[in-house]
């Protein structure tokens, strides 16, 4: 393999394209082609340069390449996942990881059996707030993780949905579109959940979707959570507002995720780590805060560079398939939860290397 990867990017949507941006901004992997058959993604190739092509076996046949991006539309992620994984060709893919668990399993199963890497866009795993935070839980500084509060409120605008109506369908909600990268940073940080229960409530605007849905998660160290999530509430607490991730957003001064442990607890993205002052917790004992102290990077370029690593066999993926298989299904029973009014217990099947996938028992 040469030392300078080529990547091809599926689908130059917003997201497609920032991964392009991001590229720019690295040596050793460039833009080498683009799949898109719409104008726009023509438009697109003809600027930068590249050959554009229609399909992914188009590409295959007339390029060498090193890995895919896919960040195409949803629907089309299983179809265009199965075909790098038959060429041998690493992909990334951006989350969710396709449209329904039993898809993602079956894909993960055949990623794994011919030995291709296959990594699903969670970013935001990639941010080194996220990494830092990781860290402090993992040594211990808080004890037993036992409970985890998140929250996601931000307020979309009528034309958000109205550019786009398919945002206003049932399934489109923000539970499905956002919780997504919410649920996949608490497991990451705090473990596998398995069980849920959940409410949800419909759109006040008149969609066919929630606007707003609240979990209770039971993981399993034993640690409860809490997160809920709403695209209709005006409020400074979500990742967006408070990562100072994407400039787009306004930078607020507040976290959105709460963890506490047995001896302490840490407060994200602002990296507060909360500890009584004496010998053993004592809530009659005071209590101080410490701002830790992170490295700043884009989290995109992060993610980027570590494809790249999984490429030339120097790491393994930060998020594999699996992984964002396991966080669709936690999504899933959740959606299940909302809609039955029951609860949801994840269990796990029979799989290779005690691989967790899900199914859903009331």
């Amino acid at each position: 393999m040469s030392q300078s990867l080529k990547l091809a990017i599926a689908g130059v949507g917003l997201i497609g394209k920032r991964h392009a941006a991001a590229m720019e901004h690295m040596r050793d992997v460039s833009l080498s082609a683009v799949v898109d058959p719409s104008e726009a993604g023509r438009a697109f190739a003809v600027r930068r340069g590249l050959p554009c092509f229609d399909t992914l076996e188009a590409l295959f046949t007339a390029e060498t390449v090193d890995g895919v991006i896919i960040a195409t539309p949803t629907l089309l992620h299983a179809e265009m996942g199965s075909a790098c994984v038959t060429a041998g060709i690493p992909a990334l893919i951006e989350k969710p990881l396709t449209t329904r668990a039993e898809d993602a399993l079956a894909l993960v199963r055949a990623s794994e059996a011919r030995g291709v890497p296959l990594l699903v866009g969670h970013h935001r795993r990639h941010n080194p707030l996220i990494q830092k935070a990781r860290e402090v839980i993992d040594a211990g500084r808080i004890g037993d993780v036992r409970a985890i509060h998140a929250t996601c409120w931000f307020h979309k605008p009528d034309d958000y949905f109205d550019a786009a109506p398919w945002r206003k369908k049932f399934g489109a909600g923000p539970i499905s579109v956002n919780l997504v990268h919410d649920v996949d940073l608490i497991r990451y940080l705090c473990g596998d959940v398995v069980s849920v229960q959940g409410q949800a409530a419909p759109s006040r605007r008149g969609y066919e979707n929630e606007d707003v849905a609240a979990a209770v998660l039971r993981f399993e160290s034993g640690a409860i959570g809490t997160i809920t999530v709403s695209d209709s509430i005006a409020s400074p607490w979500s990742w967006e507002l408070t990562s100072g991730e994407n400039p787009i957003y306004p930078a607020t001064q507040e976290s959105c995720y709460m963890i506490g442990g047995s001896t302490g607890a840490i407060s994200v993205p602002d990296l507060r780590v909360w500890s009584h002052t004496g010998e053993r917790p004592d809530w009659w004992s005071d209590i101080a805060a410490t701002s830790l102290v992170r490295e700043n990077s884009d989290p995109l370029i992060n993610q980027i560079r570590h494809f790249a690593e999984v490429i030339r066999g120097e790491a393994q993926p930060l998020v594999s398939g699996r992984e964002g298989l396991r966080t669709m299904q936690v999504l899933e029973a959740l959606q299940t939860a909302c809609l039955t009014g029951t609860g949801v217990t994840i269990t796990a099947l029979d799989l290779p290397e005690r691989e967790k996938t899900l199914q859903f028992t009331g």
